[in-house]
């Protein structure tokens, strides 16, 4: 799955995982992987961290050619199911400022901005905005 998941990262992200890092989250035992495949292979995937009550959401991708047809959505709504059932009362995530798509996914989802961290991102220097999502 790492190389599939390396491939989508390539995809999505200016900033994209290495391989390496792929197999080492992979490993981890806190660490929850859930995938879309479809004909043509992965179209989505979410990753995240956990450590009980809490929960991080480190990635959510889905394929360009396929985005606006609610994977995103069905893969956070995954994420949160997942999360109640863990008993995770508080599930956090960076997201940067200027990704209007994302940023208005998990607003719509209930998470709210926490916090802001300047010059986030390695590629342009971009502000990471934190947001959190109470399940209390």
């Amino acid at each position: 799955h790492a190389a599939a998941v390396h491939e989508l990262e390539l995809l999505c992200f200016p900033s994209p995982w290495s391989l390496s890092q792929i197999e080492r989250a992979l490993a981890a035992p806190r660490f929850v992987f859930a995938g879309l495949k479809g004909e043509t292979g992965l179209l989505g995937y979410v990753s995240v961290y956990h450590c009980v009550p809490e929960m991080e959401i480190l990635n959510l991708a889905v394929r360009p050619e396929v985005r606006r047809q609610g994977m995103g959505r069905r893969l956070l709504g995954f994420v949160l199911k997942t999360a109640r059932k863990m008993g995770i009362v508080k599930i956090f995530l960076d997201v940067r400022e200027g990704n209007v798509p994302a940023r208005d996914l998990y607003a719509s989802s209930g998470f709210v901005k926490v916090g802001l961290r300047k010059g986030y991102y390695p590629d342009n220097g971009e502000d990471a905005l934190i947001m959190s999502l109470s399940l209390e």
